[in-house]
């Protein structure tokens, strides 16, 4: 079987047999996409909220707004289909504790938000989140089944 890593403000695509795995997520996100009749995933690993808030922002894998698009886009192209799409994401951690309450450190929470309003927005549906927290995650999105496996420093392993 084959695993595809997807690095920081990376994506990619695999269809079964395949797993996508993304390392040391912390405040970024992984958005996990599946279609479950036509076995292809799509795994996001993003680290900002909005493409709209940075001049620099080329890298559409870096953003929640973009990432998603262009995942759906690739996976599309694959043979998916979007209605058949569903969600699972995880990360969004609050890796450091600051001393205000100022909303623009609170990177991992809006990276959560925003990637709830666009899968809204697109109506797909979000089936389990493994989301905050203060600790790192390493996930494995398996295309056989679309599981997504999670590990954790301090916390273990489990599957949503």
């Amino acid at each position: 079987m084959k695993i595809i890593k997807v690095g920081m403000a990376d994506l990619n695509i695999v269809k079964a047999p395949g797993i996508l795995t993304t390392l040391g997520l912390g405040s970024c996100v992984g958005i996990a996409l599946y279609d479950r009749y036509n076995k292809i995933a799509g795994l996001a690993h993003v680290m900002l909220p909005s493409s709209k808030e940075i001049k620099n922002n080329e890298n559409k894998s870096k953003f929640v707004d973009t990432g998603i698009e262009l995942l759906i886009e690739m996976m599309i192209d694959k043979g998916a289909i979007k209605r058949n799409l569903t969600a699972k994401i995880a990360g969004g951690s609050q890796m450091f504790s600051f001393n205000n309450n100022s909303s623009i450190l609170k990177i991992g929470e809006r990276n959560v938000l925003a990637t709830k309003e666009k899968l809204k927005e697109l109506n797909i549906e979000i089936l389990s989140e493994d989301t905050g927290g203060n600790y790192g995650r390493t996930i494995e999105l398996n295309a056989e089944d679309g599981s997504l496996l999670i590990k954790t420093i301090g916390h273990g392993i489990k599957i949503i």
